[in-house]
């Protein structure tokens, strides 16, 4: 069996350091199923969809476990190779193979043969090939067509083993899911999929001469196992349809992890880009057991559950037609719904739970306070936090002037990540230098100084937030607030109706739903008993709050929407 090649020290430096960057950046990393990486030395093909330029393979790089896998071949643009830039240099340490794509040359000529040997002699040597078959990293809802690349390479390697009776590779899929993606403190999810696996006895259809209709098929499977893990649409507004759904569904305080809201908000987005018929393959969702997402059998929806939800009997043309009408009515009175809701600036939570103003005065009291308090404490790390921030702030927006925002959006957290760990690093260290009798002690405190206050600054902002959001209820009238509450109960009855009836979701999400990967990468899987008991200790955690909703990003507005383009 191969072993693989050996990591260099590089590499392990910047896993490391990325690692890091990437657990401040992110207020959640959610890592599931970790069992279906292949070991060392098993040849892979990692594969994703790219919507977040560089910051994805960091991810897929920090999300592997160094126990699964020595290391990640990453594979980037040529364009990026050979600059005097730490990005330039990062890729180039971590052994990323650098690919040519037409677009970037003038006689549109781009031979990549010399980059495929490569790639196939990395994998028969053991190790992990991580490529993005989408092209391009680009600023859209949707999945882009997969190009046929991996599928040739696969068909290739089989081919040139084809006298190896113990030859098999595998290629792993996996679906990135950001809920902001350039926003700090968003949360992420990561799922990888049960491999598919490849050997020369078992799959001769992709052995030379090929035909190329299987290597279309194979790409086609690639596509539609990575779209059902993550947000694919024609348009932002169809998930944001589909995230405000999801709550309406299961209530802010139900104990979800960010894996089954995922699931949840992708069930309801698929039916809604159905147009009015009725949904035929949802993808399950489960209550999971643990962040891998291995799952609890008592609380996984299956797909025959989901099909059985949906019946098996014959339908009339008429009951079809009203099927239609139903759903496009349901679609657009959500959409008015939400143009309500951001127009007051008010989150549906506050609609579903009314409250007396004496209560929403004293809660605006004890939030404000609560939020000035942690305010002051953080004073002194925000002040090194400052430098930080102003370079950040500056680098993103003169990068935003480079190009169109469809061509360039999806580099903003890459920028974000690449001048926050400079600058941070800047000053961590100037920090030490000027307290240099006391250096050994700074060089310890400073970054835990920092972490504390981002951890209290979090808490300030969200206090703050609620702070605005309460007062804002005080302006919007008896009147429009019970408006909004009828309409809200009858949404509920029809959203409820299409999720127990049509989609096979659970009738009773708060009783189901376990807050499996609360915990981030990792986390275990706990009883709802002991995270009522602990929901709140766990809120305030110095070391990572548990969000009551996972839209949350570190502003003092609400992030409502998908910025559109």
């Amino acid at each position: 069996m191969p072993k693989g090649s050996p990591r260099p020290w590089s590499y392990y430096l910047i896993r490391l350091l990325f690692k890091f960057v990437l657990k401040i950046f992110y207020g959640t990393i959610v890592v599931e199923g970790i069992e279906n990486i292949p070991v060392t030395g098993q040849p892979c093909v990692v594969c994703a969809n790219h919507t977040n330029s560089l910051t994805d393979a960091l991810l897929l790089v920090t999300a592997i476990p160094s126990r699964k896998r020595n290391m990640l071949r990453l594979t980037a643009k040529s364009t990026q190779f050979g600059k005097r830039t730490f990005t330039s240099w990062l890729i180039e340490s971590a052994g990323t193979i650098p690919i040519k794509r037409r677009k970037d040359f003038a006689d549109g000529n781009a031979d990549n043969t010399e980059v495929m040997a490569k790639l196939i002699e990395a994998l028969e040597h053991g190790d992990a090939v991580c490529m993005f078959p989408e092209g391009a990293s680009r600023y859209h809802p949707t999945i882009a067509p997969l190009k046929t690349g991996v599928a040739r390479i696969v068909s290739d390697v089989l081919s040139r083993n084809r006298d190896n009776p113990e030859f098999e590779m595998s290629v792993l899929t996996c679906s990135i899911t950001y809920m902001n993606r350039q926003h700090f403190r968003s949360d992420v999810l990561v799922t990888f999929h049960p491999p598919l696996k490849f050997a020369p006895k078992t799959s001769p259809e992709l052995l030379s001469p090929v035909d190329y209709t299987h290597i279309r098929t194979l790409t086609s499977d690639l596509h539609a196992q990575i779209a059902s893990g993550t947000f694919d649409a024609p348009s932002w507004e169809l998930i944001r349809m589909a995230r405000l759904a999801a709550p309406i569904y299961a209530p802010l305080g139900t104990s979800m992890g960010l894996g089954d809201y995922v699931r949840v908000v992708r069930t309801f987005l698929e039916a809604f880009k159905a147009e009015g018929a009725r949904p035929t393959s949802t993808s399950p969702v489960r209550a999971t057991g643990d962040a891998n997402g291995t799952g609890n059998e008592n609380g996984r929806i299956s797909e025959t559950q989901g099909e059985e939800a949906n019946g098996s009997g014959s339908r009339s043309p008429a009951d079809e037609a009203q099927d239609e009408e139903d759903w496009a009515t349901l679609k657009e009175d959500l959409k008015n719904y939400l143009s309500d809701l951001y127009r007051l600036r008010i989150k549906d939570d506050r609609i579903r739970r009314p409250l007396p103003r004496p209560v929403i005065f004293y809660r605006m009291i004890i939030r404000l306070t609560w939020a000035i308090f942690l305010l002051s404490i953080s004073i002194p790390g925000l002040i090194l936090w400052t430098p930080v921030g102003a370079t950040t702030y500056y680098a993103v927006h003169n990068f935003k002037k480079t190009g169109p925002s469809w061509d360039v959006w999806d580099e903003v957290a890459q920028y974000k990540l690449v001048y926050g760990l400079l600058s941070g690093l800047a000053v961590w260290f100037l920090t030490t230098l000027l307290t240099l009798p006391l250096a050994p002690i700074t060089f310890f405190t400073t970054p835990l100084l920092m972490w504390i206050t981002l951890r209290w600054f979090e808490d300030a902002v969200s206090s703050f937030r609620a702070f605005a959001t309460l007062s804002r209820l005080l302006w919007v009238g008896k009147s429009t607030l019970a408006r909004l509450r009828e309409r809200r109960r009858d949404l509920y009855v029809r959203i409820m109706d299409l999720a127990v009836n049509e989609l096979g979701l659970p009738a009773d999400p708060e009783a189901v739903f376990v807050d499996g990967d609360g915990d981030g990468e990792g986390g275990r899987g706990r009883t709802k008993g002991r995270m009522k008991g602990r929901g709140k200790r766990q809120y305030f955690s110095v070391r990572r709050r548990r969000k009551r909703d996972w839209n949350e990003t570190l502003r003092l507005y609400e992030q409502w929407e998908y910025d559109d383009i």
